[in-house]
């Protein structure tokens, strides 16, 4: 609805905010969604800039190989953390990074608040824009995503990924085929019977096929568990 909404009235952007405003994403004027990765990027490299952020970024295991490869572009390294908000500021007062989050749109910006805060990140990339002149398309574009593939298995019972023979070996051989410019990520959700198979590489089918074969893996390891 908000991307509808940009095009017709043919704004320069769009701010959507979850229920209780610490998540946000935003809409360029092309009806494009600027994501968690891409809101991070655009607010740390504000920071580094302008001289007032660390050349340290925190973001969870989820977020894209494309941030990362841009941040090391503008002399920036992203450290990872464990999925959720609570991580990623354990990590940043760590390290002595500024800003991090989450590919949600969970933004921290640790000058400005404690928290994750969808309208203080909201702020932050409004004033990049008029301090560059740029538009939020421009801005975006500077970084480019790597493909990302999410499969969720759901299961009636969970397995330790990591003692399971058949989903290392699966688990090697997708790494392998995907080299450098690739990764594979297994976790099990926190609030639903699921265990997540995402897969990250420049080659879109590529990783398609690699988090279906994986997924299909861990399926029969469940059934057989």
């Amino acid at each position: 609805l908000l991307q509808d909404a940009v095009l017709e009235h043919k704004a320069d952007l769009g701010i959507a905010l979850d229920g209780d405003g610490d998540r946000l994403i935003m809409v360029d004027h092309k009806g494009e969604l600027v994501d968690g990765d891409g809101l991070l990027f655009i607010i740390a490299r504000s920071q580094k800039l302008r001289g007032k952020g660390s050349n340290c970024v925190v973001g969870t295991q989820m977020y894209n190989l494309g941030l990362e490869q841009a941040l090391k572009d503008h002399d920036m390294v992203l450290h990872r953390s464990q999925v959720g908000d609570r991580y990623v500021i354990e990590m940043l007062k760590e390290k002595g990074g500024v800003v991090g989050g989450e590919s949600s749109g969970h933004i921290i910006c640790l000058d400005k608040t404690t928290t994750g805060d969808g309208i203080v990140a909201a702020l932050q990339v409004l004033c990049e824009i008029i301090r560059t002149g740029s538009n939020l398309h421009e801005l975006q574009s500077l970084m480019i995503k790597f493909p990302q593939t999410l499969v969720n298995v759901r299961v009636n019972k969970l397995i330790d990924l990591l003692k399971d023979e058949a989903v290392l070996t699966i688990v090697a051989s997708a790494e392998k085929r995907l080299g450098r410019e690739g990764r594979v990520l297994l976790r099990a959700s926190g609030t639903e019977p699921l265990i997540r198979v995402m897969v990250e590489g420049r080659d879109l089918v590529l990783t398609q096929n690699l988090a279906n074969e994986i997924a299909s893996v861990i399926k029969r390891s469940v059934e057989d568990a």
